[in-house]
Formats: C-alpha cells, structure tokens, sequence
C-alpha cells in the first residue's frame, strides 16, 4: 500500500505523539461510579470491626482470668501443701515431746516408788 503524499516527518511525529497519548489514556484512572450504599456499608464495616473487636477483648480477658485462676489455684495448693507439712512436722514435735514427758514422769514415778520402797524396808 502508498503511503500518502502528506506523509512528512512532521505528519509522522504528529502521528506518534498521539499514540503515546492514546497509549497513556488506557493507564489513566477511569471516573468511578459513586456508589449509593458506601455509607451504610462503611457503617456495616465499622460496626462489624467494632464487634469483632470487643468479641477478642472479651476472649482475652477471659483466657487473663483464667491464668489468673489457676496461678492462684497453684499458690493455694502450694500454700496446702506447705500447711500440711508444716502440721505434721509439728505433729511429729509434739508426739516426741509427749513421749520424753511419758519417759520422765515414768522415771519420776520409779524414783518415787524407790523411795518408798526403801523407806518400807527400813521400817
């Protein structure tokens, strides 16, 4: 095909220039269509975030309560567990001294007898 006889650089660059600009046309933005529902959908979002958010606070506070309970759970039964060992070694003490105050009252107790026993034979 003849290319036509108006066909001179400055036609050309012409020509190209308004390539580029058709090219840079198809990147430009597009007007958006504004949207009759954005509000009540960006209310719908933030009420939705909201309650998400509160649904996590409540998980947590929840799972910090019950950390919180069975630390303190854990601190009683070591506090038991100290308690009860604490009532038997106090056990074991009194059981000894009561058995050393057996043994001396018995052994007051043969001295006394001793005694009277010597004094019945010397009558």
């Amino acid at each position: 095909m003849k290319r036509a006889l108006k066909d001179t650089f400055g036609d050309r660059l012409q020509a190209q220039a308004e390539a580029r600009q058709a090219q840079l046309a198809k990147f430009q933005p597009k007007a958006a269509v504004a949207d009759p529902n954005i509000a009540e959908r960006a209310a719908q979002r933030a009420s939705e975030r909201a309650a998400e958010l509160t649904r996590v606070r409540l998980e947590r506070s929840d799972a910090k309560a019950a950390r919180q309970q069975a630390a303190a759970d854990a601190l009683a039964a070591d506090a038991a567990a100290i308690k009860a060992a604490e009532d038997a070694a106090l056990d074991l003490k009194r059981g000894a001294r009561k058995e050393r105050k057996a043994l001396t009252k018995a052994e007051a107790q043969a001295k006394r007898d001793a005694r009277y026993a010597a004094r019945k034979a010397r009558r």
